[in-house]
């Protein structure tokens, strides 16, 4: 027996059984009565501000002008840009060919100069890009290793505060929740980037 099937049998056995009905009762009787929604207006404007206040680049632009605005991105950063499946073509459509990687192996993804993504869902209270990994948005590990990350957010994925947003989301799907990039203060509060993910996050709000 494994120390984890070890741990999980003495929960079962000290745990009472419920059942799937009992469950779900129990999760239908949490009180939400609290407050929902802080902002009803300036839902995008709240959201580029607070997306700039993580250090990463913010861009407003509109539909028309967002394929220029993905090939001027990785135009500027010389080197190869991963693309998941699903991204949808028009994005790369000014892009140069030359610069794209589609589906890369991971063992490939550290030697990227970034990769470019779509999202979820976004929060424009604390300035948060949800990934659940689906189309356009690849592997957990595109999102996480390569040191550049581009990620383009619709002004309809934009939800005014977080329970909205995972109201939106599937919690089966695997989550990634990324607020600004990667840094950390650990060692004496010097911040760090890009220990733990990109150093460099860039956001295209499409409205």
């Amino acid at each position: 027996m494994s120390a984890r099937d070890d741990i999980l049998g003495r929960i079962d056995r000290i745990a009472p059984p419920r059942d799937a009905a009992g469950v779900a009762a129990a999760y239908a009787a949490i009180d939400r009565s609290y407050l929902r929604g802080h902002h009803e207006d300036g839902i995008l404007d709240l959201f580029a501000e607070r997306v700039a206040d993580y250090r990463a680049g913010v861009r407003r632009i509109t539909s028309a002008e967002l394929p220029g605005a993905v090939a001027a991105a990785l135009a500027a950063r010389p080197g190869t840009h991963a693309v998941p499946a699903g991204l949808p073509a028009a994005w790369l459509a000014d892009a140069d060919p030359v610069l794209l990687t589609r589906d890369p192996a991971v063992a490939d993804l550290d030697g990227l100069a970034g990769a470019v993504t779509g999202c979820a869902a976004a929060i424009a209270e604390t300035g948060t890009i949800v990934l659940d990994h689906g189309p356009g948005q690849g592997p957990r590990a595109l999102s996480l290793v390569p040191d550049y990350h581009l990620i383009v957010v619709t002004a309809e994925q934009v939800a005014a505060d977080v329970p909205e947003a995972l109201e939106r989301l599937d919690p089966r799907r695997p989550l990634t929740f990324v607020s600004g990039p990667s840094a950390t203060s650990d060692i004496e509060l010097s911040r760090v980037e890009g220990v733990h993910g990109p150093r460099t996050l860039e956001v295209l709000l499409v409205s």
